[in-house]
C-alpha cells in the first residue's frame, strides 16, 4: 500500500464533460482526484474508464478528472497544495501530511483496511528478529513507518534496532531485488506481491497482525461542492455494487482490467483483494465509521505520528490535530479539526439516495 528518492508522477486520466444549461462545460471548473497504486484503489481507473465516473459527473453536473500519480507521497503533497480536491490516502497519512498542513479533510468513504496487504519482507529471515541491525527500504513517515514500529514493538524490539531508508514506491520493488542478503523491506500491494515470491524472500509480519489500524480512505477537501462529493462517492459504490453483484461476466471483466493496470495477473490481484478488507457495501463502511474501533485505531495512530516527531518539533501535544468522528465527538484540539469521518455519504449511498 499505502504509500523519495526518486519521483515518478505519470497521470493517466478522464475528464467528464456535462453540459447542464444554461452553464457550458467549457466554463465549468475541473476537479481532480488522485490515486496511486494500491489493490484497494485499482478500482478508481476502472471508474474512470468504464464511464461510470462520467455517468455520475453528468448526474451533477460537475467534471472530475481522475488522476493516477505513480509516486504515492506525490499524489499527497500535491492534493495538500490545493492541486487536487482529493486522494485516495490512509488514515495516518492524511493526519501527517494535509492535516499538519493545515488541510481540513473529509472522509467521505472508507474503502478498506489492509489485512495483509502491507508486510515486512527481508533476504535471509525467517522472523521479525531478524531484521535488527539492518536497513529497511520504506516510505518513511508513512503507514509503511507505522507498520515496522508496530511489527518491532510486537516483538519485543525498540525503533532503534532497524534503520529506515526512504524510497519512493515507485523504484522499491527494483531496489529490493537488487539489495542483497542482508535486504529488508517494508511496502504494500501490488509490490509486496511481487516481492515477497524472491529467492530467498520471506514475509515476516503484515497488517493482518494489526486488522483496522491501517485504513484506506477517499478524501476530500471539506469546502469542496456537495456535487463533487456526492459524484464520487455515487461512483466509487457503483463499482463496489459490481464486485458484490450477480454479474460474474462483468465482474470478471472489471477484475480483468484491474490486474492490467496493477501490473500483474487476474489471480495475483485476485489474491490481493483477499488481503484487502474491502467495505463492498456503504452500510458496512458506515457502521465502522460509527464504530468505538474506529476512535480506537486514530488514538493508535495519532499517538504514534506524535511520538515520532511526525507533527513537527514544535508541537508539543498530540492532541494537536482535532479529528472529528460521526457522533460530534472529537479526540484533540476540537478548534483544529482537520479531519473527519462523517459517515453520512456512505449512509446516503446505503439508502439509494446519491
Amino acid at each position: 500500500m499505502k504509500k523519495m528518492l526518486i519521483i515518478v508522477a505519470a497521470a493517466v486520466a478522464m475528464l467528464c464533460y456535462v453540459t447542464p444549461a444554461p452553464v457550458n462545460a467549457a466554463d465549468q471548473k475541473t476537479y481532480k482526484f488522485l490515486w496511486s497504486h494500491y489493490t484497494g484503489w485499482e478500482f478508481w481507473q476502472f471508474i474512470s474508464d468504464s464511464g461510470i465516473m462520467k455517468k455520475w459527473c453528468q448526474k451533477y453536473g460537475v467534471n472530475i478528472q481522475i488522476v493516477l500519480i505513480n509516486d504515492y507521497a506525490t499524489s499527497i503533497n500535491q492534493y495538500s497544495a490545493g492541486d487536487a480536491v482529493g486522494v485516495a490516502v490512509t488514515n495516518m497519512d492524511t493526519l501527517t501530511m494535509p492535516a499538519v498542513g493545515g488541510v481540513d479533510s473529509e472522509a467521505l468513504v472508507i474503502g478498506d483496511y489492509s489485512n495483509g496487504n502491507d508486510g515486512l519482507v527481508l533476504m535471509n529471515g525467517a522472523s521479525v528478529k531478524d531484521v535488527k541491525g539492518r536497513n529497511v527500504l520504506i516510505v518513511q513517515n508513512t503507514v509503511s513507518s507505522y507498520l515496522l514500529s508496530r511489527a518491532l514493538q510486537m516483538n519485543g524490539m525498540l525503533d532503534r534496532d532497524a534503520k529506515e531508508v526512504n524510497t519512493s514506491d515507485s523504484v522499491i520493488g527494483a531496489t529490493f531485488a537488487n539489495s542483497g542478503p542482508q535486504g529488508a523491506v517494508v511496502t504494500w500491494n501490488p509490490i509486496l506481491m511481487q516481492i515477497r515470491n524472491l529467492p530467498k524472500a520471506t514475509m515476516v509480519f503484515d497488517s493482518s497482525k494489526i486488522p483496522g489500524e491501517i485504513l484506506d480512505l477517499m478524501i476530500v477537501r471539506k469546502d469542496a461542492p456537495e456535487a463533487v462529493k456526492k459524484a464520487l462517492v455515487g461512483a466509487w459504490y457503483e463499482c463496489m455494487s459490481i464486485m458484490v453483484g450477480q454479474d460474474k461476466e462483468k465482474k470478471d471483466k472489471a477484475i480483468e482490467a484491474m490486474a492490467k493496470f496493477a501490473g500483474g495477473t487476474v489471480a495475483e490481484f485476485v489474491a490481493q483483494l483477499r488481503t484487502t478488507y474491502m467495505y463492498y457495501v456503504p452500510e458496512d463502511g458506515a457502521k465502522f465509521a460509527e464504530s468505538a474501533k474506529l476512535k480506537q485505531s486514530m488514538q493508535e495512530v495519532n499517538s504514534f505520528c506524535f511520538d515520532h516527531g511526525l507533527y513537527g518539533q514544535n508541537v508539543k501535544s498530540s492532541s494537536f490535530i482535532g479529528i472529528e468522528f460521526p457522533d460530534g465527538s472529537v479526540q484533540g484540539d476540537p478548534k483544529n479539526v482537520k479531519l473527519r469521518f462523517p459517515s453520512k455519504w456512505m449512509r446516503l449511498a446505503a439508502e439509494g439516495k446519491l
